[in-house]
């Protein structure tokens, strides 16, 4: 699967709202070319996780809406994503993860918050330096090598994801997720 087919599956199965903010940001004639579209899509995506990971009181970083052994709290929900964010932007940079195992190590919001806006920190450089010639550079990832553009398709659609699942834990506790906030 070529680069650009992977892009255009991940934009539908993730559904952020970037497709609006890349037309809200640019002319009505402009292209928008593969790597605006990522950066325009993590921007959105991030800019939703952060406030879900912010709307959530302290007092509920403890809550699971099921029993079931498995499920995670809220905060290793927005640990997850950290995590998730650590390890891609680490590998699309070239650079080793600098702060591992955030779910494992972290519960309380206040810490988990800074270690999101930290993965976001490292990521907002992976994203930004991004061309489109260094898009199709190989970065090792596990036992193979893949496009550096397709590790940061990784984050888009992780990110959405467990945006998605914190919407539902945000909802059980009838509170309102941040994307359905907005007109």
């Amino acid at each position: 699967m070529t680069l650009a087919a992977s892009v255009v599956m991940v934009a539908v199965m993730i559904g952020v709202s970037s497709p609006a903010a890349v037309a809200q940001e640019t002319s009505a004639r402009q292209r928008i070319g593969l790597v605006q579209y990522l950066q325009a899509s993590y921007a959105g995506i991030k800019r939703d996780l952060v406030a879900a990971a912010e709307k959530m009181p302290d007092a509920d970083y403890g809550f699971k809406p099921s029993q079931m052994d498995a499920t995670r709290t809220y905060g290793a929900v927005i640990a997850h994503a950290a995590d998730g964010m650590f390890a891609a932007c680490a590998r699309a940079k070239d650079v080793p993860n600098p702060v591992p195992d955030v779910e494992k190590r972290l519960s309380g919001k206040a810490e988990i918050v800074k270690a999101l806006v930290q993965s976001i920190a490292l990521c907002d450089e992976a994203f930004s330096a991004l061309t489109d010639r260094s898009a199709e550079e190989y970065v090792r990832q596990g036992p193979v090598e893949i496009p550096r553009g397709a590790v940061l398709i990784g984050v888009l659609a992780h990110n959405a994801e467990m945006y998605g699942i914190s919407t539902v834990y945000l909802r059980a506790r009838n509170l309102v997720p941040p994307g359905s906030e907005r007109p």
